[in-house]
């Protein structure tokens, strides 16, 4: 069943009904992990005697590296999209594609049948960018196609959303559609 939604909106920033942000648990445990271990780097910093040694400021600067690392880590990547009805993690990517497959694409996009017959190679860079989100378990996806103009991209086609067998044939085109 695929559905759309308006040219404006954007496959990154618009979010399907059955997909939702969730905490990275394991990712926080992490993070938090991270921060505690510089946080008893630079205190055992202070517990050294000479603290203009080399030791010293070798703890000094990997407890900071830690803790910077630990607050990236938070604020970047503590969420995750998950695609509700079966738990699975959903993905973003980005592929590119030369401009002779713009009606190609276009016409892929309307139907939802992304047949694995047409072999259409993306590329490192191009006019064409094929943005996706795909679930691990390939029965969700979404798609918007993008073309460039002077200094920009802009949405050719809405965001399409996909579920069942029609997501399982997008996951099937964008294996055999990507750069080697």
């Amino acid at each position: 069943m695929m559905s759309t939604q308006t040219i404006q909106s954007s496959i990154f920033t618009s979010l399907h009904a059955d997909v939702a942000k969730r905490i990275n648990i394991s990712g926080v445990i992490l993070s938090v992990l991270f921060c505690l271990v510089g946080f008893a780097l630079f205190a055992l910093t202070l517990a050294l005697e000479d603290r203009s040694s080399a030791t010293s400021l070798g703890l000094m600067v990997l407890g900071t590296g830690l803790i910077l690392l630990a607050v990236f880590r938070l604020s970047w990547l503590s969420m995750r999209k998950v695609y509700l009805p079966t738990g699975s993690l959903v993905k973003e990517q980005a592929l590119f594609f030369d401009l002779k497959y713009l009606d190609d694409l276009k016409q892929l996009i309307d139907s939802g049948h992304f047949s694995s017959d047409l072999h259409l190679k993306s590329e490192a860079s191009g006019n064409i960018r094929f943005d996706v989100m795909l679930s691990d378990d390939h029965e969700f996806a979404a798609v918007q196609l993008f073309q460039f103009v002077p200094y920009h991209y802009e949405s050719v086609t809405p965001v399409r959303y996909y579920v069942g067998a029609e997501a399982s044939q997008l996951a099937l085109f964008l294996a055999t559609s990507k750069v080697r």
